[in-house]
């Protein structure tokens, strides 16, 4: 590892000097492997978890497509040097922010989008000029084994590296001095990632995890509601970072919700009225650790008075959980306390948005909050009242998709921010550049000594500049 680190950090100095023509040119051969692989990929996610191809075709290889070409239109702009203005204090002189590689990354993907959470970092530290180390979840060992495919086939050695292996080599690549570190997983990983970069004074983003809450309002449509949140909290059986983990509704519109979810889910995962678990289109628990969790979670809801609504079924031989929807749960077990991380969705109602809205701040902050509603005044209440890394209104998981946005976390679901200029700008360093014009500068009219005119100089500058 050290002696992989080091011929990264040898070739580092030269993708410095790069222009943008080679940085994209190494991304069009990032997208025409893409393009080209598009079956392996899906193979390799129906191996590790059952993954459709559909939800491969659009979580996985769509969205580092989208987040690829994206880049390409803008690297040319993002590299260039940002000119800002000049205070009067300063007059004479210019500035400009003017961006440059970190250096050598490295990118930490997890298992739930395994190939997707490795490719779009790595467009974003290419894009910036940096060295990329990936080490994939072992968890996912047909995606980790394509991803060394594909760096193999696509890059230089000495410029882009995979790192395969369990949680050892984690902490044997976290020893070692990286320029920036990017890591996506549990809050409780994440805290062990920003230690070991602490060692090194490493900037870190970090992409956690966290309850994110769905609040539904009286003025809701209820059926594009209920719709929007089976897609989003049952898309890959529930195993997404900003997957809606629990659900707020208001108290009138309860029972009329609680139908539509389950006419939402048939539509969508059981339109010929076989079970869920025949479906094509549902994916499946990643492993039996994690099964066994969610199972455990399951049970204690119902042992403490939680009551089925929907689902329910689990089948350890399949990894299997039906989507489930239970009412009644006391809000100190586990499917409150926990992230869920799987297709399970505790519900409860709520009286008035001020009460909803205090049930969310009494937890940690949200990576995501999704309320729905056609109340105007619901929307903007709700947003300022209730802090969270992203948020989206009358849809979720969505927000993930518009290039333009940040994404990232806020105190327990992470820091930093990702996708698009923001991601870029997160594997660069931002230097802020002054230029002084050659033996003039206003700021020599307050160089000592400290005599009564220059005193007097200061204390205009004080009160008008």
């Amino acid at each position: 590892m050290r002696a992989t680190f080091e011929r990264l950090r040898g070739r580092s100095a030269a993708l410095r000097q790069e222009s943008w023509e080679p940085r994209a040119a190494r991304l069009r051969k990032l997208g025409e492997w893409l393009a080209k692989n598009q079956p392996r990929v899906q193979q390799a996610l129906y191996a590790d978890f059952r993954k459709p191809a559909e939800e491969v075709d659009l979580c996985e290889i769509y969205a580092s497509q989208s987040e690829l070409k994206h880049t390409l239109q803008n690297l040319k702009k993002w590299m260039s040097r940002r000119s800002v203005g000049t205070p009067l204090s300063l007059l004479g002189a210019k500035g400009w922010v003017q961006p440059e590689p970190k250096g050598v990354v490295l990118i930490i993907a997890p298992w739930n989008y395994p190939f997707y959470l490795a490719i779009d970092p790595l467009i974003s530290a290419l894009a910036a000029g940096n060295c990329c180390l990936i080490k994939p979840s072992e968890m996912t060992p047909a995606t980790s084994r394509l991803l060394r495919e594909l760096v193999a086939e696509t890059f230089d050695p000495s410029e882009v590296v995979v790192c395969e292996g369990d949680k050892d080599v984690s902490t044997a690549l976290l020893r070692l001095p990286f320029d920036h570190i990017f890591f996506t997983g549990s809050p409780q990983v994440g805290k062990v990632v920003m230690r070991a970069a602490a060692e090194h004074l490493t900037s870190v983003t970090l992409e956690l995890g966290g309850k994110s809450p769905v609040v539904v309002d009286e003025t809701a449509d209820l059926r594009d509601a209920a719709e929007k949140i089976v897609w989003g909290k049952f898309l890959n059986a529930g195993q997404t970072c900003v997957a809606p983990d629990y659900l707020l509704v208001q108290e009138q519109v309860r029972d009329q919700l609680v139908q539509e979810i389950r006419s939402a889910t048939r539509r969508l995962y059981d339109p010929k009225g076989e079970g869920v678990q025949k479906s094509s289109s549902f994916a499946r628990v990643i492993n039996g650790h994690h099964f066994q969790r969610l199972s455990r979670l399951l049970e204690e809801g119902q042992r403490r008075g939680g009551t089925l609504e929907m689902g329910g079924i689990v089948d350890s031989s399949e990894c299997f959980i039906e989507p489930t929807l239970i009412d009644g749960v006391p809000t100190d077990t586990g499917l409150w306390s926990e992230e869920i991380f799987g297709p399970i969705l505790p519900m409860r109602t709520y009286r008035t948005l001020m009460e909803a809205v205090d049930f969310v701040n009494e937890r940690p902050r949200p990576l995501a909050l999704y309320l729905f509603s056609r109340s105007a005044d619901n929307r903007r209440y709700l947003l300022k009242h209730a802090p969270s890394g992203g948020a989206a209104i009358n849809d979720t998981i969505v927000h993930l998709m518009h290039l333009e946005l940040p994404f990232g976390g806020f105190g327990n679901s992470g820091m930093g921010r990702c996708h698009g200029r923001y991601g870029f700008d997160a594997f660069s360093n931002l230097k802020g550049v002054l230029q002084q014009r050659v033996g003039q500068t206003s700021v020599k009219l307050l160089y000592p000594p400290y005599t009564t005119k220059v005193k007097k100089m200061i204390a205009l500058v004080m009160r008008w500049f």
